[in-house]
Formats: structure tokens, sequence, C-alpha cells
């Protein structure tokens, strides 16, 4: 199966189980409507479709995958309704469409995220169809990576990084955590599923880290050559938030070149898993070529 076919088969069933997880809450309608309505806004999903897309490629599928696909994608939804808040971001567009804040105000917008955050840990606590110590890594590996260790303590780097030039290994620190940490966990949440070996986990891991810096470099890329339009946000808004970019630091073709290396050894982690592995090489070129 190619990536288009994985992802036309795949999206739609994350989409319903996402759907399904928010409508089985008994909870006041305001909060599930701002809940749903950032879940339901679309967006690339990629994390989730790298969990499957690594089952996949280990050879198995897990009945639970779903679920922890999207509580994954609950946790990367919560991080952009706080991020477009004013006190963060102060943007006005997400996947084209209003900010949660805009639709339901700061308050239920930050208690939507902070649901969907804490839900996201009782779905995998919930897991059915995975023993005690899987789902016991699953979770630890959740907090930290989503945590102060990952992408919470990344956010706090970046917002700190505002109108301070920050060198290249302080700003690829920045980007590990906030975008790198949650991307490897999505790729390690389905080694856990699939009961890879040590050093699959170690090849995934490395495969993560590198990604996740491609992923940023493209973000940053785009920010200066995208209009709002095309990625359904703000275009523009690092540099009038003043924030260390990759272009910006290395000039654009600099940061070109940075893209491809990160690609180039995300590509060699994944040869070390022996054969290959369709999946998350067009899940790579995706991430390098992506336009949004």
């Amino acid at each position: 199966m190619n990536l288009s076919d994985f992802r036309t088969h795949y999206e739609p069933l994350i989409q319903q189980e996402l759907a399904d997880l928010i409508q089985s809450l008994s909870i006041p309608a305001s909060l599930k409507d701002s809940m749903h309505y950032s879940l339901q806004a679309g967006g690339k999903r990629i994390r989730p479709i790298l969990l499957l897309a690594v089952l996949h490629e280990l050879g198995d599928g897990h009945p639970d995958a779903l679920k922890v696909a999207a509580a994954i994608e609950m946790i990367h939804t919560y991080s952009l309704i706080h991020d477009d808040l004013p006190s963060m971001d102060n943007d006005d567009l997400r996947r084209g469409m209003p900010t949660n804040h805009k639709v339901f105000g700061e308050a239920v917008a930050i208690l939507a995220g902070d649901a969907l955050l804490t839900y996201s840990f009782g779905v995998v606590a919930r897991l059915q169809h995975v023993d005690s110590e899987d789902k016991v890594r699953l979770i630890d590996l959740m907090s930290v990576s989503a945590g102060a260790e990952g992408m919470v303590g990344g956010q706090v780097l970046d917002i700190e990084g505002e109108e301070k030039k920050l060198g290249l290994e302080e700003l690829e620190q920045v980007h590990r955590l906030k975008t790198g940490a949650l991307l490897t966990y999505s790729i390690l949440a389905g080694a856990i599923l699939a009961k890879a070996t040590d050093e699959e986990i170690v090849a995934l891991s490395r495969f993560g880290q590198h990604l996740g810096l491609a992923f940023q470099i493209q973000d940053d890329i785009l920010d200066v050559t995208g209009t709002s339009e095309e990625l359904g946000k703000t275009a523009g808004k690092d540099e009038s938030s003043e924030k260390s970019t990759y272009p910006g630091l290395l000039t654009l073709p600099k940061a070109k070149e940075k893209l491809d290396y990160h690609a180039g050894e995300a590509l060699k982690a994944i040869a070390e898993l022996g054969g290959t592995k369709p999946l998350l090489e067009e899940l790579t070129a995706l991430i390098v070529k992506r336009k949004s």
C-alpha cells in the first residue's frame, strides 16, 4: 500500500475515532463543541499516520492502534489551541478556520485544551488490548514527550527566545522539544504496540529526531515562502514575532540544505530497520516537500 492509499484508508478512521471519543463524554455542551471544533478542523494527521505507518511497516496491526493515534492527535490539537491564544502566538487563523478562542472565547478554549490533554492519558490508560507493562511505557513516554521535558519545555524556550538571536544549537534544542518530541513519541508508540526490538526502537528514535527537525525547518521555510491561504494560518508570523528561525539564522538556501541533511539522516535511520519501508520513506518525503 502506498502512502496515498494508506492515508485515504486511515484518515477517515482517525477522524471517526476522535469524534466517537468526544461524543462519548458527558460534559458541558460548550466544552464538547470547543473540543470537537478543533479536532475536526482537518490538518495533516501526520502524528497518528506515523504511528499507524510504523505499526504497518513492522508487520502487524493492533486493535487499539486508532485509540492511541487519536490520543496523540488530542495532545497535538490541545497544543495548537493554546499556541494560538493571545498570551502565546495571538493568532486568528488555524487550519484555514478561526482559531478556537475566536469562536468560543479564551476561557473555554483554554479549558478545551486542558480537557484534550488530560483525556488523552485516560484513553491510553483504558486500552483493552495492551498489557500493563506496555501501557505504563506508553503513558510514561507520553508524559515526557508532551510535558516539561518535551513539548511544553520547548514552547517555553521558544517564548523566551523571542526578540533574541539564538545560535543554531539553541534553535535546534527548541525544536527537538517543541516539535520533535511528540513526533518521535508517535513513532515510538507504534513501535511499542508492534513489540519492536531494542535495536528497532533505537533506529526509530533517531528517525523521529531527524524527522522532527526536518518538519520544523520546512515550517520555518514555509512561513517565509508561503501564503496564509496555502498554510491555513497566518504567514510571516515568525518574523513579526521576532523569533529565531532557520532561514533567518542560516539564509533560505542554507536552511534548505539543512532540511535535506536531516531528511537524509532520517532515511539512513529507516534503512537500519532492514528491508524497504516505503511508507516511512514516503512520509519523510511528504514532510520535506509539503506546502502547508
